[in-house]
């Protein structure tokens, strides 16, 4: 029986590494892996569907489950998790030192539901005393001007959210002091070693992991989608996929403790390594809904929260059933 070619937009992480260059082979499917940025992939999976497979922001997914007929289901793989408290910056002319400090204040995102933003804003209001409405929240092109929302939103009231002048980038916007702050997942151009722009935790790292120790939360930033109807036809690859993908990521684990030769250039990638496993345990990049139970949860309620999320959904509605259980044997 040949095998079902399928297409995946993705990229090229050191954790889907083995499914790109086929080390790790997908049972019953010849995939096509096409290492596009994740901008690119979401963009063309949002408006076109152009993919069959396809990394996806969580956020974005999350919404697209309340369209009349759901263009896609998921499968309980993350290949994009970052902590957030470094992704805060603040312009040179803000006086700002504490989140707080920014009740009140503009607040640049380059999307309101952007992912790493209902994390920021989440995270500020549930464990530093800022309201997610106590912002006033501007959205634009970070550093091309023009940029729009990806999905089109309906807001309460309470949450002033604005876009920029189309002409206008956020990045200038912060130097200038129109934006006081911007929540970000890409870095703007004026942070830097000499640029005007900081962060706001001077230490994020330490932040980051205080925020951990207390609430055992890694941040998903992106899940992986299937178009609905690729699943519908084949409800068998959801499982085969997620069984690809969890042991593409397992076979890291080792490799970046390889301590014979460093795989990875930096130097002390091996300490880091084990560092992270001494705080966050041995699979700390788990894949699967139980392992992610409370990170998704705390999520969907943020999204919810938010404005964003129509209901309050459970993490079970977001994936495929298929991926949901094991066969006991």
């Amino acid at each position: 029986m040949s095998k079902l070619r399928l297409s995946l937009s993705c990229w090229d992480y050191d954790r889907t590494a083995a499914l790109r260059d086929g080390t790790v082979a997908v049972d019953g499917i010849d995939l096509t892996y096409l290492p596009l940025p994740p901008e690119e992939s979401f963009f063309r999976m949002l408006r076109y569907a152009e993919f069959d497979v396809a990394e996806m922001s969580l956020s974005s997914y999350v919404l697209s489950l309340f369209a009349d007929e759901p263009p896609f289901v998921a499968i309980p793989a993350f290949p994009s998790r970052v902590f957030r408290h470094g992704s805060i910056y603040v312009g040179p002319r803000a006086e700002v030192s504490a989140p707080a400090d920014l009740a009140g204040r503009v607040v640049g995102v380059p999307e309101y539901q952007l992912t790493a933003a209902v994390w920021i804003r989440g995270i500020l209001a549930e464990h530093h005393g800022l309201p997610v409405d106590a912002v006033r929240y501007r959205t634009g092109g970070l550093h091309d001007a023009g940029r729009p929302e990806k999905l089109r939103l309906d807001l309460p009231e309470r949450f002033d959210v604005r876009p920029i002048d189309p002409r206008e980038t956020l990045d200038g916007l912060l130097v200038s002091g129109e934006v006081d702050a911007l929540y970000t997942a890409r870095a703007p151009r004026s942070f830097g070693p000499s640029g005007p722009v900081r962060r706001l935790f001077a230490d994020p790292t330490a932040a980051e992991r205080v925020y951990f120790r207390a609430t055992g939360i890694f941040p998903i930033m992106h899940t992986v989608v299937l178009r609905r109807d690729v699943y519908e036809a084949n409800r068998w690859i959801a499982r085969s996929l997620l069984d690809a993908f969890t042991a593409a990521k397992d076979r890291v684990y080792g490799a970046i403790r390889e301590v014979t030769a460093l795989k990875y250039a930096l130097p002390w990638t091996v300490d880091a390594a084990e560092e992270t496993v001494a705080l966050m345990g041995p699979d700390f990049w788990p894949y699967g809904l139980e392992a992610n139970r409370a990170t998704l949860e705390t999520f969907l309620r943020y999204s919810y929260e938010q404005g964003l999320a129509k209901r309050l959904l459970a993490p079970e509605e977001l994936f495929a059933p298929e991926t949901l259980e094991r066969t006991l044997i």
